[in-house]
């Protein structure tokens, strides 16, 4: 179940992806409520100033060859959960937390628990309307590149870019953020975590800057109108926003300055995977 890799791997995998591009346009012919229509622009604009905010991939691609961890599959959402995600909102947003756990899974060469994830992330997919995006010749590709961790990548980045499409086209913005924000949720929980476990400063420098990207996300979550159910994500990561405020403030970089950053992050996670 471990197997030697570097720190940076989960961090680069479960934050760096995106399915999202710079350049990207909306079919306008398709949208034709003009309020959806801008509510569509916003989320995507907003989507891609998050990972615009982002580490540099070369930056984390470098921090990845000079620390080493353990695979830590007990980090990752349990697939026995999927079946708890019986409303919308659950389900998009813990496709996007299942989507960094199978890169990461893969970027491990974890064949067997890859498998488990690609088949949560279907289920899910399939229950959003977005299957088309996640299916074996996916999975196929990703085998095809698993010792290419930045082609691995950039498979699961097109299948979310797929199902983004999808999720627009069908004036879908809000599900389509979400989606997003599980991916990001999940990015920075697992930072925490290793964090805490090898005690690394440089680790903690780099979840500080996640700061523009969460500014990024909450925007582009307001502008997706949640509702009453999924309102709650955005309440918690305005909390969080105000942790990483504090965080800065503060001008250390150790792992008391960002218990606060994990304890919220560690809490809403728990919360989505939960099902709420």
């Amino acid at each position: 179940m471990t197997k030697t890799f570097k720190t940076f791997a989960l961090l680069l995998f479960a934050l760096a992806f995106t399915f999202c591009t710079n350049g990207e346009k909306i079919d306008d012919a398709i949208v034709e409520d003009e309020s959806t229509k801008k509510a569509v622009q916003e989320t995507k604009l907003n989507a891609q100033n998050v990972f615009n905010s982002m580490p540099d991939r070369t930056e984390i691609l470098k921090l990845i060859e000079e620390q080493k961890i353990e695979y830590n599959a007990d980090l990752l959402n349990d697939p026995n959960n999927v079946s708890k995600y019986t409303v919308e909102f659950s389900k998009a947003v813990n496709l996007g937390i299942y989507g960094s756990d199978l890169t990461i899974a893969s970027s491990f060469e974890q064949t067997q628990e890859s498998m488990v994830f690609l088949k949560c992330v279907n289920i899910l997919a399939s229950d959003l309307g977005v299957s088309n995006a996640f299916d074996q010749k996916m999975f196929d590709r990703m085998e095809a590149n698993k010792q290419n961790k930045d082609s691995t990548l950039e498979v699961v980045t097109a299948a979310f870019k797929k199902a983004d499409e999808i999720l627009k086209s069908n004036n879908r913005p809000a599900t389509s953020a979400i989606i997003l924000a599980g991916s990001w949720i999940e990015g920075l929980y697992v930072s925490c975590e290793i964090a805490k476990s090898i005690n690394s400063e440089r680790v903690v420098k780099t979840i500080l800057k996640q700061k523009e990207s969460l500014k990024n996300l909450v925007v582009m979550l307001d502008a997706s109108k949640l509702d009453d159910k999924a309102q709650f994500i955005l309440n918690d990561l305005k909390i969080l926003l105000t942790n990483f405020e504090t965080a800065e403030q503060s001008k250390q970089t150790t792992i008391e300055s960002i218990k606060d950053i994990s304890a919220t992050a560690t809490a809403l996670r728990k919360k989505i995977v939960a099902g709420a």
